[in-house]
């Protein structure tokens, strides 16, 4: 199985500092259904599954590394942008910082992947938003190529789903 998008990610650069922008990406990094969650979420995942069911483990493991990537990618990104990669997201005006509260903990098989292809729709969602509000080539042309591997995930969470007779 393919866990993300066979060509490589553009150049880790930006325009210019934008703190704005950068409070923007806080968002995907480590907002409730940023980065940061998913890679907690899948490890998690991952562990519950391990003696259970080795190819859903063994697949939640390989995605929680690229959302690794994707946390890396950000966290560069956010400090060109002129703030520091703390794991904190900015909403309503008020810094947030992450907590394992925001996670999923249920281990029903069904129901965890169900969960995880919404997730990764609100992270695509979440993308497509900032690429509109965001006006900086580099940024825009990175957030896309994110998107293609979340794309591939949610591939990834309904073959599981099929092939482990979960839904026909």
């Amino acid at each position: 199985m393919q866990y993300s998008v066979n060509k490589p990610y553009p150049k880790i650069e930006v325009e210019k500092e934008n703190i704005y922008y950068a409070k923007l990406l806080l968002q995907d990094y480590a907002g409730i259904n940023g980065e940061l969650s998913a890679i907690c979420e899948y490890s998690y995942q991952h562990f519950n599954k391990f003696n259970e069911n080795d190819n859903i483990a063994k697949s939640l493991s390989q995605i929680a590394i690229v959302e690794m990537k994707h946390l890396e990618i950000l966290g560069k990104l956010i400090k060109l942008l002129g703030l520091n990669p703390e794991f904190k997201s900015f909403e309503c005006n008020n810094y947030k910082y992450w907590n394992s509260e925001n996670l999923n903990y249920n281990t029903n098989t069904t129901l965890m992947l169900l969960d995880d292809i919404r997730k990764e729709k609100i992270a695509i969602t979440n993308y497509e938003y900032h690429i509109n509000i965001i006006n900086d080539k580099y940024i825009k042309e990175i957030l896309k190529r994110i998107i293609e591997d979340e794309l591939v995930h949610i591939e990834c969470f309904k073959m599981l789903l099929t092939c482990e007779n979960i839904i026909p």
